[in-house]
């Protein structure tokens, strides 16, 4: 009975393992079936925008009207470079105008005279400034009957008042 009861105990263990590693298997394989369903899922979600961006614009229109685009702007980048053109010809126009319409002695007469008239005007300045009285920031001496600056009407004042 003993040998038997072992025979039997060893037969339910190799069972046991064996149904060990069968349950193992089917994890697993439970595991590799998510993953591929999730594969699955986004293989959906990625078919169904497809098919929504496919609804909304070709990849031909798409092509097409990047042509368009990319010729309307070599149009304008050539219309700018003749108006640049243009623009350069007037400015030499202008620059030509200019300089055949004032001599060169003219101007520089002009411009002596200019300076000599500036140097006279800083010269006077200088003059006044080193005065002094009549600057607007010295402190003089007021007379003692004070006057009103605007309407010169007589003020009753102390004398080291406001």
């Amino acid at each position: 009975d003993c040998e038997e009861l072992s025979l039997v105990s060893v037969s339910l263990q190799k069972d046991c393992e064996q149904k060990q590693k069968d349950i193992e298997m089917l994890f697993q394989s439970l595991e590799t079936l998510k993953k591929d369903k999730a594969d699955e899922q986004n293989v959906l979600v990625a078919k169904d925008m497809k098919a929504a961006l496919g609804s909304k614009v070709s990849s031909t229109q798409f092509e097409a009207t990047m042509e368009r685009l990319d010729q309307k702007m070599q149009e304008m980048q050539t219309q700018m470079s003749g108006q640049n053109q243009q623009w350069n010809q007037i400015q030499q126009k202008l620059s030509d105008m200019i300089g055949n319409k004032l001599d060169r002695q003219e101007l520089k007469g002009f411009c002596k005279q200019m300076e000599e008239t500036w140097q006279k005007s800083i010269k006077e300045l200088e003059k006044k400034t080193a005065e002094g009285d009549s600057a607007a920031g010295m402190r003089k001496q007021l007379p003692v009957p004070f006057t009103c600056l605007s309407c010169d009407r007589p003020i009753k004042t102390q004398v080291p008042g406001p």
